[in-house]
C-alpha cells in the first residue's frame, strides 16, 4: 500500500500543483466591477440607501388614491340620487339608483386608474400597466 493518501497521489489535499497564475486578485476584482456595472444597468429603479420602505410607501399612496376614487364615485352618485329625491319626491328610489350608479362609476374609476382597462374609444388595445 502506498503512503500517499491524497486525491492526486501527492499526499496533499487541495489544489495540488495546479498553476496559481490562472486566477489573480486583480482579475477577480475586474470581473467583480464588470458584474456590478452590469447589474446596475439592469436595475436602474433601485437607488442606494432606499430599500423596500420606498416601495411600501408608494404602495400605500396608490391604495389611498384608488380607495378615494372609489369612495368619491359612490358619494357623487348618492348625492345626485338624494338631490333627485328632494326635487322629484321619489323618496328612496333616486337614492338607491344613485348608489348603484355611483358604485359602478367608482369601480370604473379604479380600473382606469390602475391601468386595467382601456380608455374609451381605443377598442381592444389595452394599456400595459408597466408603461
Amino acid at each position: 500500500m502506498a503512503d500517499k493518501n491524497g486525491p492526486d497521489g501527492t499526499g496533499e489535499t487541495g489544489r495540488g500543483k495546479q498553476h496559481e497564475a490562472d486566477i489573480r486578485d486583480d482579475d477577480l476584482e475586474r470581473r467583480r466591477r464588470d458584474l456590478e456595472a452590469s447589474l446596475a444597468t439592469r436595475r436602474p429603479d433601485r437607488l442606494e440607501g432606499k430599500d423596500a420602505k420606498v416601495g411600501s410607501v408608494a404602495g400605500y399612496g396608490q391604495a389611498l388614491k384608488l380607495s378615494s376614487e372609489f369612495i368619491a364615485g359612490i358619494v357623487v352618485g348618492v348625492g345626485l340620487g338624494w338631490f333627485l329625491d328632494r326635487m322629484a319626491g321619489t323618496s328612496p328610489w333616486g337614492l338607491i339608483i344613485g348608489l348603484l350608479l355611483g358604485f359602478g362609476a367608482g369601480v370604473l374609476n379604479v380600473l382606469r386608474s390602475a391601468g386595467m382597462m382601456a380608455e374609451f374609444g381605443q377598442g381592444d388595445k389595452t394599456r400595459d400597466p408597466k408603461d
